[in-house]
C-alpha cells in the first residue's frame, strides 16, 4: 500500500511539473523598458487613457480575447482601432518582449 501511494504521489508530481502552464517566451525585462519607451504613455499601470475599460488588465484581457501571446503580439504588430501599428518600429522578438512583459504584469495585477 505504501507503494502504491507513492508511486502516485510521484505521478502527480511529474505531471504537474511535465504539463505546468508554459513559460512564457520572450524576456519580460526587455519587455519593461520596451513598454515604458512605446506604450505606456497610453498604457501606464495597465491602463487606457483611450479607451478605460479595454485595459490591460487580466479580467479585460480575457473579456476581449487578448490573454495570450499570438493576440497580444498580433494586437502591437497590427494595430487595432485608436491603437497604431509598432510593425515598422519593434521588430519581433521586441515585440515578442514586450508581450512576455504585459502578461506578466497582467498576471501580478500591474
Amino acid at each position: 500500500m505504501r507503494r502504491f501511494v507513492s508511486a502516485v504521489l510521484l505521478t502527480i508530481a511529474v505531471l504537474t511539473f511535465a504539463f505546468g502552464r508554459p513559460a512564457l517566451a520572450g524576456n519580460a525585462a526587455n519587455g519593461a523598458k520596451i513598454f515604458s519607451a512605446n506604450c505606456s504613455a497610453c498604457h501606464m499601470g495597465g491602463n487606457n487613457v483611450i479607451m478605460a475599460n479595454k485595459n490591460l488588465k487580466k479580467d479585460a484581457l480575457k473579456k476581449y480575447g487578448m490573454n495570450s501571446l499570438e493576440a497580444i503580439k498580433t494586437q502591437v504588430t497590427n494595430g487595432k482601432n485608436a491603437m497604431p501599428s509598432f510593425r515598422g518600429r519593434l521588430n519581433a522578438q521586441q515585440i515578442e518582449d514586450v508581450a512576455t512583459y504585459v502578461l506578466s504584469q497582467a498576471e501580478k495585477g500591474w
